[in-house]
């Protein structure tokens, strides 16, 4: 049987998904703004009642460990974006991105990404992934629209192990 790598593509996401959904369907409000060390990225009430996010424009020096509520926040930042350039949108900024809130909120607002996600990825051809990647590469002919999945697919993987793991510590302690 061939598959094409449109097919695998979607294939990896949806194993990684169906990883996110074990987690997803366990969250629990008490989960996402648990600060499992001192030195925590977090959610943060903001002055007009929406939610702001830790942030540094550089890379902190020991790296903060982040709290569910910050990497369910990061995910939708990336995934709106990639998903804006692969629908020809124009890609919203980081400040843009609103976080919902702990709880039922925000699990449904993940799962609205993966609907809009799939969307995109059905209509890509195999033609369609040798083009080049807009993002996050900045058009780096290096790098083509399958290059961008496989990102999509790398990065989603390791923020469902994050969730995992500090859902899992926060349930052990």
């Amino acid at each position: 049987m061939t598959v094409s790598r449109a097919q695998l593509l979607r294939w990896q996401f949806d194993l990684t998904w169906s990883l996110f959904e074990y987690h997803l369907e366990r969250l629990a409000p008490e989960h996402f703004h648990w600060e499992p060390a001192a030195h925590c990225w977090t959610m943060r009430p903001g002055d007009d009642g929406s939610w702001v996010p830790d942030w540094a424009d550089t890379e902190p020096d020991p790296i903060p460990v982040p709290t569910i509520g910050w990497i369910t926040w990061h995910v939708g930042w990336w995934w709106s974006v990639a998903t804006d350039h692969l629908a020809g949108r124009t890609p919203r900024e980081r400040t843009e991105i609103e976080w919902p809130g702990d709880g039922g909120t925000t699990v449904a607002w993940l799962r609205d990404l993966r609907s809009e996600w799939l969307a995109v990825l059905d209509r890509l051809t195999d033609a369609d992934l040798d083009t080049i990647a807009p993002f996050p590469w900045q058009n780096d002919p290096e790098h083509t629209v399958a290059h961008l999945l496989g990102w999509v697919n790398a990065e989603l993987m390791k923020n469902v192990a994050e969730i995992g793991q500090l859902r899992l510590l926060h349930e052990a302690r």
